[in-house]
């Protein structure tokens, strides 16, 4: 169940001040401009506080069963016929491609004409299938990833310290080919299950792990790195990787895939939340230059393949000196600061916020013409209606990706119209058809929302219909841009959905820190047309402008924290 008590006092503790819709939230919400102590800038700031006053998740759906595979026939073919011997080791995916080939398969190596087994053999300089393997564990685990010495021990059942007695969940294929590689486990240290059935066993058994082919991830898994290598990541090495096995056609009678994981089918996507570069932030800017917010997570935004920005604010020409101290909520920003959205890479930019027609049509315009001449697409918001509501579309390495976004939450001055640009307003009804005629065009659709705003990480029950409309509609990802408190998750109906990400560069710096200064950066992994996985990145806001990777003692109460308001 969603927890709904878990933060009640965080909620009714936090103060108010926000780009916030001011308009159709439920419940009353009062606000106070930021305050902010302005220093010489080689002196400490200090901050002062002005953040707001104050379901059942479904069962994870069960994958289809896989169909049971042959290993062999009993008989033995007639002498001269060509037959072929596969080993208990080699995985389904490689196993089908060779039975392709329709050659008789036989139960023992002596009585095949062709051999595919394991390479042992370190005489063989080039194997014909190299797979790669993943460490995965449910979802919702804190641990990000172990050392090989440390896999290795759990497999031998010696590992001591925080992972002791940590089981290793795997197919037979599996354990018979690390047990071909690194010898007979330890008692008790590996337990088996079919391939349709180890993501439900192993979510049943917490704290576990499992060791699966790469071709097998599904988000409801977490890819855990091994010695920092991780097989969804752009820079992974599989030199430096111990979860590799290779396999060899004896003799080369035909060809086999060479690999499991190719880079070239490979594309990541960060999403982030909101960002409005105006007030402190754009003070900070000012004084410490454009670029200065993204000194500690550009590398990160710019990692990525694709990386989208929700930019809440148009920029305007003359827009005045930023105040950190700005009494209203109308808001512009500088031209000269998209040279931060162009610093961190962006390709993709959500405009969905409420504050977009803030300084009126021709700076909205404007603003969209600097997006088209950097080539950026946009999408939730546009020059007049149609614009604003159109699916965009892209492909990147044979994955084809689609986004919609709308705003519900208003102003209805914010809203495009048929003759004004603006944010998308919603229209439930079309977006779930768009979403049906995206998947049937081999798209697949993440969707968007700037969603009424609440202070608390947990869902509202209409946000909770809302977003899990949208993966029923067949929605892969469906993601919160509006939260300056980060909220809560799930897995349902086959897509990731986060209700809210929390800011990215915006001024709230909130005591104590268990509210808006805490983010989610989310970055999403698609494979050979497929959505396969979303690792959780965070940050922690500093000196209002400028995020910067969370320690490790903060990050582990800020997952163990997100995971129980999300009911796991």
């Amino acid at each position: 169940m969603v927890k709904r008590s878990f933060f009640a006092a965080l909620a009714c503790s936090l103060l108010l001040a926000s780009c916030g819709s001011l308009w159709g939230i439920p419940g009353p919400l009062t606000y106070a401009p930021t305050v902010m102590i302005v220093a010489p800038q080689d002196s400490t700031e200090t901050s002062t506080p002005f953040q707001p006053l104050g379901v059942t998740p479904p069962v994870p759906p069960t994958l289809p069963p896989t169909a049971t595979l042959p290993l062999a026939t009993p008989s033995v073919p007639p002498s001269g016929t060509a037959s072929l011997w596969i080993s208990p080791a080699v995985p389904d995916a490689l196993r089908l491609s060779a039975q392709a080939y329709d050659l008789p398969l036989v139960s023992a190596p002596e009585d095949a004409t062709v051999q595919l087994d394991i390479n042992l053999q370190s005489s063989i300089q080039n194997p014909q299938s190299v797979w790669i393997y993943a460490l995965v564990a449910p979802f919702p685990t804190v641990a990000d990833g172990v050392s090989a010495d440390e896999l290795r021990r759990a497999w031998t059942d010696e590992l001591a310290g925080p992972f002791a007695g940590q089981l290793l969940w795997m197919t037979e294929s599996t354990l018979a080919a690390f047990g071909a590689l690194w010898g007979e486990p330890g008692p008790g240290s590996v337990r088996i299950a079919p391939t349709d059935q180890l993501l439900d066993a192993t979510w049943g058994e917490e704290p576990a792990w499992g060791i699966i082919p790469f071709e097998s991830l599904e988000p409801r898994w977490k890819v855990l790195a091994v010695d920092g290598q991780s097989p969804i990541h752009i820079d992974f090495d599989p030199s430096n990787y111990p979860l590799v096995a290779t396999f060899n056609l004896q003799p080369a009678t035909f060809n086999l895939p060479t690999t499991n994981r190719e880079l070239s089918k490979l594309t990541t996507l960060i999403m982030t939340g909101v960002t409005a570069l105006v007030r402190a932030t754009a003070f900070r800017m000012e004084q410490r230059g454009v670029t200065y917010p993204a000194r500690d997570i550009g590398d990160l935004l710019r990692s990525a393949d694709l990386t989208h920005i929700s930019n809440e604010v148009a920029f305007a020409k003359g827009c005045p000196y930023p105040d950190p101290n700005q009494p209203t909520l109308i808001f512009c920003s500088d031209p000269r600061y998209i040279a931060l959205l162009e610093d961190v890479g962006t390709d993709i930019v959500e405009l969905t916020g409420n504050h977009f027609q803030d300084h009126g049509s021709e700076a909205t315009l404007y603003t969209l013409e600097l997006y088209k001449q950097r080539g950026w697409q946009y999408y939730g918001g546009g020059a007049d209606l149609q614009d604003a509501t159109k699916a965009i579309t892209l492909a990147h390495n044979g994955n084809k990706l689609a986004f919609i976004g709308c705003n519900p939450a208003g102003p209805p001055g914010a809203w495009a119209t048929d003759s004004r640009p603006g944010a998308a307003p919603c229209d439930y009804g079309w977006m779930h058809k768009e979403i049906t005629r995206l998947r049937s065009e081999g798209y697949l659709p993440i969707i968007t929302f700037q969603y009424f705003e609440y202070y608390t990480p947990i869902p509202t029950d209409q946000q909770i219909t809302t977003f899990r409309g949208m993966a029923e509609a067949g929605a892969l990802i469906v993601s919160g841009s509006q939260a300056h408190l980060p909220q809560a998750m799930e897995l349902y109906a086959g897509a990731f959905i986060h209700y809210g990400l929390g800011n990215l560069f915006f001024d709230q710096m909130d005591t104590p820190v268990t509210g808006t200064r805490r983010e989610f950066i989310d970055r999403h992994v698609f494979y050979n047309g497929k959505y396969i996985s979303t690792e959780l990145l965070t940050a922690m806001l500093e000196d209002y402008a400028r995020p910067r990777p969370m320690t490790e003692t903060e990050r582990e109460q800020f997952l163990q924290d997100i995971f129980s308001a999300s009911g796991w």
